[in-house]
C-alpha cells in the first residue's frame, strides 16, 4: 500500500522518456494513462515500444504492464544494473532518442554499461550520435564522470527510413557526482566538425564543407571540418548525407549544430551547398543563444545537477526549450527539488541573446547498486 501511495499518475504520450527515466532513478513507479488514446490507432508507437524495452534490458527486476490497446502503461522501477547489452532501435527514430536517456541513467547502474545500439544514426528528428558525442560526453565529464571507458564509437552510418547503423556505447559508473560552477562560457575559439556521406558520391561531403567554411571563415580562422565518407557494409541501408559542426570556447564550452539531407523518397532534395550553409547559420544562431550548455543538453545537465552532492551548483544556459522546461517541472514532480532562475541580459551586444542562470543544491543522490570493491 505504502507503494501505491507514491505511485505518480501522468495523461498522455508526451514527454514518455522523461517521465521514465526519473522514475528509474528515483525509484518511483508510475501509471501513465490515455496514450494517445482518441487517435484512430491508438496506443504506444513502436519506437516508443522499443524505449521501454530497452529500460527493461538496463534495469534488473522492473515490473512493466500494459494494456491490450497500449493506451495504459504501469511501470514499476527495478535497480539499474547495466553490463553488456544490445539492442535494436526502431527505425523510425534516431539511436540519439534512445541514447540522449541512456546518458542520463549510465553513470547510475550496478556495472559499467557497455551497449551496442542498431538504427538510424543520423536524421532530422533526433541530436545525432555526432553531437552527443562531442557534446554530451565533455558535459559528463564536468560532472566528474570520465575514464577511458566513456565513449561513444561509431561503427556504421544509418540513414532514414532504413537505418543500418551501429554505435557502441560505453561508460563507467560513479558513486557521486561533483557539484558544478559553470556560469562563463568564454570565447568561442575554434570550430571543429565533420560532414558525411553514405551511399552517395564521396564529392558531396567536400561541397558540403566549402560552403560551410565560406560562412564561418569570415569569423574565424581557426576551422576544420573532417569529411567522413563510409563504404559498404558500413555505410548503412539508406543514401544520405550531413553535417554535424561544434564551437568550441576557451572555457571549454562546447555547442552544436547539425543537419540531415531528407531522407529517400521524402521532401525535395536539397544540394549540398545549401545544407552546408544553413548548418553554418544554425551554429551561429546556436552560439547566439549561448550559455555553457548547448540546448540539446540542457536537460541532462539539469539532472545532473539535481542528482549532485548537497551542495551549490550553478550552469549558466541560453534561453530554455520548452523540453527543458517540461523536465524542469517533473524533476519537481519526482525529486522535490525547485531551481532558482534568473534571467542574465548581456551587458554588450556581441554577448549574444538572454541566459538564464540555474541555481539548485543537489539531492546528494548516492548510487547504491554500485558494487564497492
Amino acid at each position: 500500500a505504502a507503494g501505491e501511495a507514491q505511485c505518480l499518475s501522468y495523461m498522455g504520450c508526451n514527454f514518455l522518456r522523461q517521465r521514465l527515466v526519473l522514475a528509474t532513478l528515483s525509484g518511483r513507479p508510475l501509471k501513465i494513462r490515455k496514450i494517445r488514446a482518441k487517435e484512430e490507432d491508438p496506443g504506444l508507437r513502436d519506437f516508443e515500444a522499443s524505449f521501454i524495452r530497452l529500460i527493461d534490458k538496463v534495469t534488473n527486476g522492473s515490473r512493466i504492464e500494459i494494456n491490450q490497446t497500449g493506451t495504459t502503461l504501469y511501470y514499476q522501477p527495478g535497480l539499474l544494473y547495466g553490463g553488456s547489452l544490445e539492442h535494436d532501435c526502431s527505425p523510425s527514430r534516431g539511436i540519439g532518442y534512445y541514447l540522449e536517456s541512456l546518458l542520463c541513467l549510465a553513470p547510475f547502474m550496478k556495472h559499467p554499461l557497455k551497449i551496442v545500439l542498431r538504427g538510424v544514426t543520423n536524421d532530422q528528428v533526433d541530436p545525432s550520435v555526432d553531437v552527443l558525442k562531442a557534446t554530451a560526453l565533455p558535459l559528463l565529464k564536468k560532472f566528474g564522470i570520465d575514464g577511458e571507458s566513456l565513449d561513444i564509437k561509431i561503427n556504421r552510418r544509418g540513414m532514414p527510413p532504413k537505418g543500418g547503423g551501429e554505435i557502441v556505447f560505453a561508460c563507467p559508473v560513479r558513486k557521486v557526482l561533483q557539484p558544478v560552477q559553470f556560469t562563463d562560457p568564454g570565447k568561442i575559439k575554434r570550430i571543429r566538425g565533420t560532414a558525411y556521406s553514405v551511399r552517395v558520391s564521396p564529392q558531396m561531403a567536400n561541397r558540403m564543407v566549402e560552403s560551410a567554411r565560406g560562412i564561418l571563415n569570415k569569423f574565424l580562422p581557426d576551422i576544420y571540418i573532417y569529411t567522413d565518407h563510409m563504404k559498404g557494409v558500413n555505410s548503412g541501408k539508406s543514401p544520405g548525407f550531413g553535417m554535424c559542426l561544434t564551437a568550441e570556447t576557451i572555457n571549454g564550452t562546447i555547442l552544436s549544430a547539425e543537419l540531415a539531407s531528407n531522407p529517400q523518397g521524402q521532401g525535395a532534395a536539397v544540394l549540398p551547398e545549401e545544407l552546408g550553409q544553413n548548418c553554418a547559420k544554425l551554429l551561429l544562431e546556436e552560439i547566439y543563444r549561448g550559455g555553457c550548455v548547448d540546448s540539446t543538453n540542457q536537460s541532462l545537465a539539469l539532472l545532473l545537477m539535481t542528482l549532485g552532492q548537497r551542495d551549490v551548483s550553478k550552469v549558466l544556459l541560453g534561453p530554455l526549450s520548452p523540453y527543458t522546461i517540461e523536465f524542469l517541472r517533473h524533476l519537481k514532480n519526482f525529486f522535490q527539488i525547485m531551481f532558482k532562475i534568473e534571467t542574465k541580459i548581456p551587458e554588450e551586444e556581441h554577448m549574444g541573446g538572454e541566459k538564464v542562470l540555474m541555481t539548485c543544491v543537489g539531492i546528494g543522490f548516492c548510487n547504491l547498486s554500485k558494487t564497492i570493491r
